[in-house]
């Protein structure tokens, strides 16, 4: 017995001793052999915009530099590729831009970030060509500033307006015993309104429809442009379903060209004066935009913007790309504001809100900064709720049309169990020594005391978050509380109700802020920041794949989206400054 044990702790000994050295061998590589791989780019070459991999406007930077050696070339960021364009734009390498079978996280006002860079490269005299088998609505948008455009024979086009759907929870509650108990202020805080009814409320209604109709007359206007169809005959084409087909879109004037990927790409050769027979020069865009993201560009600025990306969920703690943390928030303002090269800073947040109490904290930090140097702020996706809450004192504050912002309000979400125990035989007894000392319990009926001094907390942050947006934005409370209530607002309707100051993107918000600190030469530092542990470091690293990649794999990726918004839910801690609903647009 003692025999097979030393034979089998000689060979774990072995199997980690090679284990070891196999991975030595890969971290060594990717410090030394990563870094001197140079990417070269040939004469007459074509850009290939794929951003399957691109989500955030920002990739983040870390501390430690070991957390990101095994990223895979991912910590690129849609700034970085909107960079390269422009660099792209004057680069006699680059002859044109492909958009090939493009299919992207991005979301509508990024798209449009895009877009305009995209136009903006044309004005050069290079081309931008698209082609797909298939395109959704999003992916047309952005495809729609190329000419010309190829679809497959055999592909669809969808363009049929937007929608939104929303789930009602309120008999299920009643037939299974868990009930969400609802704290909130604002008749439109219709994020918790699925836990109260069964049906939508004409208030949630009148502001849904008025968002997407927003939405959506700002992608039609756009597209309108670029394609030379009206606006009215692109409703009549969405509400007829006119561009089903490849065939259909092209006799609409959606596309030019109906046609297999081949004779797409001898039409790029044509241009490029390139043999039939031969192949054209290529390069990925995200190798591109690393490219000229590690390419020193000779400055004689001393003085400098500071953007700062604000990026997801707002919660507790140091945060990362996808979450918006105080920790790294309040450290980046800190900094900034103390750098004396330093001359405004550019607050870029793309966030539906999140805990309140942090949105609070980063709040003060961004009025402590502008009392030094100046901040604007620049909304992308959407800046709502918690997102709005930390904007609403900038000096000025920039969105797109199609911008998602407003959620002026406050909610409580309390579980309660006490009905599904009582069903299963489960009783609950408590022992307490004062009279409020058991505070809360979800498996108890909650308590109208409880009830009516967690009310007294949201009226509160409530009153404050509006106080902010009154003070920060020149209004009264009067003013501001009637067009809160926990409404979402498209951009161009929140420029017309204050709550923003111009429509524009990320550039416009840099040249407001370097006109603020005026200043005509600078450069641009981005943060965060994040600081991250051994554990962060493990879980980037090609061996260290996360139990969520795994349970992905096996459930699949809309099931797995599910999940996420479940444990989304039970992650929200304390009263939510949230965005009633997310929205899709596909």
């Amino acid at each position: 017995m003692k025999f097979l044990g030393n034979v089998l702790a000689t060979i774990i000994g072995i199997f980690i001793f090679f284990m070891l050295f196999f991975f030595g061998i890969l971290i060594i590589g990717a410090i030394f052999g990563g870094e001197s791989e140079g990417i070269s780019v040939k004469s007459n070459s074509v850009i290939e915009l794929n951003l399957e991999d691109i989500k955030n406007d920002y990739a983040g930077k870390f501390k430690d530099p070991w957390v990101t050696i095994f990223s895979d070339g991912k910590n690129i960021g849609l700034t970085d590729i909107i960079s390269a364009i422009e660099e792209a734009k004057t680069d006699d390498d680059i002859k044109g831009i492909s958009i090939l079978n493009d299919e992207s996280q991005l979301g509508m006002a990024q798209s449009k970030a895009l877009r305009d860079a995209l136009e903006d490269f044309k004005k050069s005299g290079k081309f931008v060509m698209a082609y797909a088998n298939s395109y959704s609505q999003k992916e047309y948008y952005l495809n729609s500033v190329a000419k010309p455009i190829y679809l497959n024979p055999v592909g669809d086009m969808d363009f049929k307006g937007l929608s939104a759907e929303i789930l009602f929870f309120k008999d299920f509650q009643e037939k299974s015993g868990v009930k969400m108990e609802v704290i909130r202020h604002g008749k439109y805080k219709s994020a918790v309104e699925p836990f109260l009814e069964n049906k939508m409320s004409d208030a949630n209604r009148e502001q849904t429809s008025a968002l997407l109709n927003s939405i959506w007359n700002s992608v039609v206007t756009e597209i309108s442009k670029s394609r030379n169809v009206s606006v009215v005959k692109l409703n009549e084409i969405a509400n007829g379903l006119l561009a089903r087909t490849p065939q259909m879109a092209k006799t609409q004037g959606l596309v030019d060209v109906v046609a297999y990927e081949d004779v797409y790409h001898n039409a790029i050769k044509n241009r490029l004066k390139v043999d039939k027979e031969e192949d054209y020069n290529k390069v990925a865009i995200l190798d591109y935009a690393k490219k000229v993201a590690t390419t020193s560009k000779n400055t004689d600025a001393n003085d400098k913007i500071a953007i700062i990306y604000a990026q997801g969920e707002i919660r507790s703690g140091e945060g990362d790309v996808d979450v918006i943390g105080e920790g790294s928030m309040r450290r980046s303002l800190q900094e900034a504001r103390k750098d004396k090269n330093i001359k405004a800073i550019v607050l870029r947040i793309n966030s539906p809100g999140g805990s309140a109490l942090t949105s609070d904290l980063i709040w003060r930090e961004v009025e402590l900064t502008k009392k030094v140097k100046p901040v604007v702020v620049s909304m992308g996706n959407y800046a709502a709720s918690g997102g709005y809450y930390i904007a609403c004192n900038a000096n000025k504050i920039f969105a797109e049309n199609n911008t998602i912002t407003g959620s002026i309000g406050v909610f409580g979400i309390l579980p309660n169990f006490s009905q599904l125990t009582k069903k299963i035989g489960i009783n609950v007894e408590q022992v307490k020594t004062h009279e409020n000392a058991a505070r809360y319990s979800p498996f108890v009926p909650l308590d109208e005391k409880l009830k009516a001094v967690t009310l007294e907390e949201i009226e509160h942050i409530y009153k404050t978050f509006v106080t902010h947006v009154a003070q920060g934005r020149k209004m009264t409370f009067t003013q501001v509380d009637a067009i809160a209530q926990g409404r979402v607002w498209a951009g161009s309707e929140a420029v017309k109700i204050g709550l923003v100051d111009k429509i524009g993107g990320l550039n416009d918000a840099i040249h407001e802020a370097a006109a603020l600190a005026k200043t005509n030469t600078y450069s641009t530092q981005n943060y965060p920041e994040y600081e991250k542990d051994f554990n962060d470091l493990l879980a980037n690293l090609p061996f260290g794949k996360s139990k969520e990649s795994f349970i992905k794999e096996e459930i699949g990726e809309e099931n797995y989206k599910i999940i996420e918004e479940i444990k989304r839910l039970q992650a929200q801690k304390g009263v939510q400054a949230m965005m009633p609903f997310e929205i899709n647009i596909k």
